[in-house]
This record gives C-alpha cells, sequence and structure tokens, in this order.
C-alpha cells in the first residue's frame, strides 16, 4: 500500500504501534474487540502525514516555525480522511489520527484536549506512539536505550500521558520491549 511504500521505516513503526496499543488496551481490561480494533486503527496514526511534504517528513535537522505548523496539520488531515462514516474501527481510527499529540495536561496539539477529553484510544496511542519514536533512529535523531525510554515516558506521567495508562505500560515494560 502507499502508506507502506512511504517508508519501510514507517511501515514497521505503525504495525508496532499497533502492537504497543493493542496490549495496553489488554493490559487496561478493555473488550477484546477494542483491543482488536485499535490493533489495526491505531496503525493508521499518521495516516494524514500522507498530505505533508517530503521534505518536512524526511528533513534532518530541526523544523522551522513554518515547516513545524505544516507538520502539526498531520493530524487534522488524518481526521478528515478517516471522519467517513460510523464504522466502529474506521470512527476509533479518526478519533485517534487526532488525538495521539493531545497531552494529558492540555498543552498537545491541535485542539489543546486535556484528560478524559481526550479519547482513551487517542490516550493509549500518544505512549505507544512516543515509545517507539524514541526507541527508533529517526533522519533527525539517534535512537535511545530502552532504559533512558523508559525513564522519558515515566517522567511524562500525568503532563504528556494518561498516569493509569502510563503506570501500567511502566509496570509491563518489558512486555512492550519484548515486542520492539
Amino acid at each position: 500500500g502507499t502508506m507502506e511504500s512511504h517508508s519501510k521505516e514507517t511501515g514497521k513503526h505503525v504495525v508496532r504501534v499497533g502492537l504497543y496499543s493493542n496490549l495496553l488496551a489488554k493490559l487496561n481490561g478493555e473488550k477484546d474487540s477494542y483491543c482488536e480494533n485499535i490493533r489495526l486503527a491505531a496503525q493508521l496514526h499518521d495516516v494524514g502525514k500522507v498530505g505533508v511534504l517530503d521534505n518536512i517528513l524526511h528533513k534532518k535537522g530541526p523544523l522551522d516555525k513554518d515547516e513545524w505548523e505544516e507538520m502539526k496539520l498531520h493530524v487534522i488531515k488524518g481526521w478528515d480522511i478517516l471522519n467517513i462514516g460510523d464504522d466502529t474501527l474506521i470512527t476509533m481510527a479518526s478519533h485517534l489520527a487526532i488525538d495521539h499529540h493531545e497531552k494529558w495536561d492540555g498543552s498537545g496539539y491541535p485542539n489543546g484536549k486535556k484528560y478524559k477529553e481526550i479519547s482513551l484510544e487517542g490516550r493509549i496511542t500518544a505512549i505507544a506512539d512516543v515509545f517507539d519514536a524514541l526507541c527508533s533512529v529517526r533522519c533527525y535523531k539517534k535512537a535511545w536505550t530502552l532504559s533512558d525510554t523508559k525513564i522519558e515516558i515515566k517522567k511524562s506521567s500525568g503532563s504528556h500521558f494518561d498516569p493509569k495508562l502510563c503506570e501500567l505500560f511502566i509496570e509491563n515494560f518489558t512486555l512492550f520491549a519484548d515486542i520492539y
């Protein structure tokens, strides 16, 4: 598919984000159907990046202000692509596409939602996405060690992340590390 060919790195990233999201949903006691849906839906969290220019997506250095504003639009574009009907899976995908960069304390984007205003799937995928991003080499950064990644995510509990989900993630960290 087009999304997969966007880059091999992205293809593996989205599958792992689906697996982490599925595991975190299970640990949170969600129904099997929810857990399976989030595994699939979370793979679409960055679908809006198809509408972002390649030179921004693959830039080696930091993004300037305008480029960053353009990059942030991927969550709105993702919502627009996915917000097409009442199918449970697609509805979930549209929620997490627009919510996965929101932060528990309200400092995220695009809507500055906080606490449980952020969909559960958005809160789950936020942790999954950051975990994978930190562990991975990106065009603009080196990979972090698993222990540094764990410390960073723990530190972000209650500010960036839902504290309950964050606690489940940290308590079961080796399970997530094994998937990576």
